[in-house]
């Protein structure tokens, strides 16, 4: 696919309103992108479990307006008027409006809810971008009725991607590939792409309990970070790493080989905060308390053979992943030993899930 085929034609159909509310679902990386190139173009392939508790809900109402020439939107956030999330969201309507022109002929009404606290330290853009693209798709899909769903599934990853980079990993489920790899079948730096080759059952079913050591706001936002990847001395090696991995992996999530998979997850965590560190400016995300929560797992696992194994998003909170036929001894273990090196002792259990899910349209 191209750019140019995800630009829409207007048909003879017209529409005088409507709302969409579509269900989007964070992601956790086990492979990560770190830099890119615009227009969101990574600069290496990453792969990830698409959650499930985890989730932003957006419902887009719509009605028919004068064309003003700019864009006509309200954004709430549970049920209350959202001013600080405009900016953002114009970013996304300007980068987009060529794709879907049809944006400045209404006027928005946008209503969002995450499943998780606003301030828990998970990033809500992913979930959020992807469930305020897949309505855009839906609308295009009332001026189209003859669609094809995986048409539509890959412009509403193409778009949540221009909004935020890992928001192409938050439409389809529960493994999703984004950016090229030479041995991923269809995969593309445009849209994410579910992973098309055998998964074993163990790998159904995974946990991921997120440990929330530190909820404030990150010292370094994400689009700096990876703009440090421009000039950064370890970058092409890094990338090749990545392309090793993603090959690597495949081999191990078709073959349920668990601790060659958490050898690479946890590698691949440390990778990626070890390009902060050696970045100019440098920085440091992680926290003393995620350095213990990290030794903690290492310790537990050599002395039960359990197979735990944690991965990190840019940031200092803890993802815990571990199999459905562990997870009574690892969550007791996680509880008791864990939780308390968390901020508020809070922490989030979720799983892998399947996708976005369209709730209702009109």
């Amino acid at each position: 696919m191209k750019t140019t085929d995800f630009i829409f034609d207007k048909t003879t159909i017209s529409i005088n309103k409507g709302h969409f509310t579509w269900r989007a679902p964070s992601n956790i990386a086990l492979v990560k992108y770190w830099g890119k190139s615009d227009p969101q173009i990574p600069k290496n392939p990453s792969l990830s479990f698409t959650l499930d508790a985890c989730f932003t809900q957006t419902t887009l109402s719509y009605k028919s307006a004068t064309n003003t020439g700019a864009f006509q939107f309200d954004v709430f956030l549970d049920g209350k008027i959202k001013n600080d999330f405009r900016s953002k969201i114009q970013i996304f309507f300007e980068r987009i409006e060529v794709y879907v022109p049809f944006l400045k002929e209404y006027s928005f009404e946008i209503k969002t809810h995450n499943s998780f606290p606003h301030s828990s330290g998970i990033a809500s853009s992913a979930s959020g971008l992807s469930a305020l693209a897949l309505c855009i798709m839906s609308m295009e899909k009332e001026f189209n009725p003859k669609m094809s769903d995986s048409y539509f599934y890959q412009k509403a990853s193409f778009l949540a991607r221009l909004g935020s980079g890992s928001a192409a990993r938050s439409v389809k489920g529960s493994l999703v590939v984004w950016g090229e790899h030479k041995r991923i079948t269809s995969s593309s730096n445009l849209f994410g792409v579910p992973f098309p080759n055998p998964i074993h059952p163990i790998f159904n079913n995974f946990h991921d309990t997120i440990l929330l050591v530190d909820k404030g706001q990150k010292q370094v936002s994400s689009t700096l970070g990876h703009n440090l990847m421009i000039n950064h001395p370890f970058a092409d090696q890094r990338f090749k790493q990545a392309n090793k991995n993603i090959t690597k992996l495949s081999k191990v999530l078709e073959e349920g080989a668990i601790d060659s998979f958490i050898n690479i997850v946890e590698s691949e965590a440390l990778s990626l905060h070890a390009m902060m560190l050696t970045s100019n400016p440098y920085f440091v995300l992680m926290q003393p308390n995620t350095l213990a929560i990290i030794h903690k797992i290492w310790n537990y696992r050599k002395e039960t053979g359990n197979h735990i194994c944690f991965t990190l998003d840019a940031g200092a909170n803890v993802h815990v992943l571990y199999p459905e036929n562990e997870k009574e001894q690892i969550h007791s273990f996680i509880v008791e030993e864990l939780v308390p090196y968390c901020e508020n002792n809070q922490y989030i259990c979720d799983r892998v899930g399947n996708g976005a899910r369209l709730l209702s349209e009109k």
